[in-house]
């Protein structure tokens, strides 16, 4: 079963437009749940990496479906191409877009939720990676953040050192995600919605996917260790 992939917009290298995408599309976010972790039969991990060759940018999206209930990976798809948009901060979504829709084009498994790295509605604007991308998906997103982009000068609060433990990121009176420490004596993740769930679930769903491997919950660090694994490969092989 292949993935519909719905044309919201054209993926629009003119900066010049960006800005009214988000804000056109931030008002279509839903923090209402499609689904609940009993109806997850398929999970997918998304992540995105980058380098250099000879002047040109290249990125490489991996995406990695798994079995909700037994963990077992049960799908891997890549794409590859020359990256045109710069890293801007909280314009990550042009820059990665491209390359996450061809790869989801190729799932053979329609996932039911995806886990990206990187932020979902945790963005100045609630319109990182996990959410903008959500609208292309049709389907509930998470954003999985390694580290902290900051917003408005707002630092975040660190939760207790115990596995399980979170505060929540509030900005201007409204809760943009939560800083969850997933293992005692490691740093947190940021766990924010994407879209179409709701931040409780985004949370329960993200702590039954941990294990002892990774503060990162298991989709999100196979698709990290993919795309390393395929960028090395790339390399060395161009």
């Amino acid at each position: 079963m292949n993935i519909n992939i719905q044309d919201i917009h054209p993926l629009s290298t003119d900066k010049k437009k960006w800005n009214a995408i988000q804000t056109c599309l931030k008002e279509k976010i839903s923090m209402v749940n499609r689904l609940t972790a009993t109806d997850i039969k398929f999970i997918a991990g998304v992540d995105v990496a980058y380098w250099e060759d000879e002047g040109i940018e290249w990125g490489v999206c991996s995406i990695i479906v798994m079995d909700y209930a037994t963990k077992a990976v049960i799908e891997e798809t890549n794409s590859t191409g020359i990256v045109v948009v710069p890293y801007i901060p909280g314009y990550l979504a042009f820059r990665e877009l491209p390359l996450v829709i061809e790869a989801a084009r190729k799932l053979q498994h329609a996932p039911d939720l995806f886990m990206f790295d990187g932020n979902g509605y945790l963005h100045p604007r609630h319109m990182g990676i996990a959410t903008h991308a959500s609208f292309f998906l049709n389907k509930p997103t998470i954003g999985i953040a390694k580290s902290y982009l900051k917003i408005a000068n707002v630092e975040f609060e660190m939760p207790e050192n115990r596995t399980g433990s979170y505060v929540e990121i509030v900005i201007n009176r409204e809760i943009y995600g939560r800083v969850l420490r997933t293992h005692q004596d490691v740093k947190p993740i940021f766990v924010s919605c994407g879209n179409y769930i709701d931040l409780p679930t985004a949370t329960t769903i993200t702590k039954e996917l941990l294990n002892s491997e990774s503060r990162l919950p298991i989709p999100v660090r196979l698709a990290d260790l993919a795309t390393k694994r395929n960028r090395r490969r790339l390399r060395d092989n161009k």
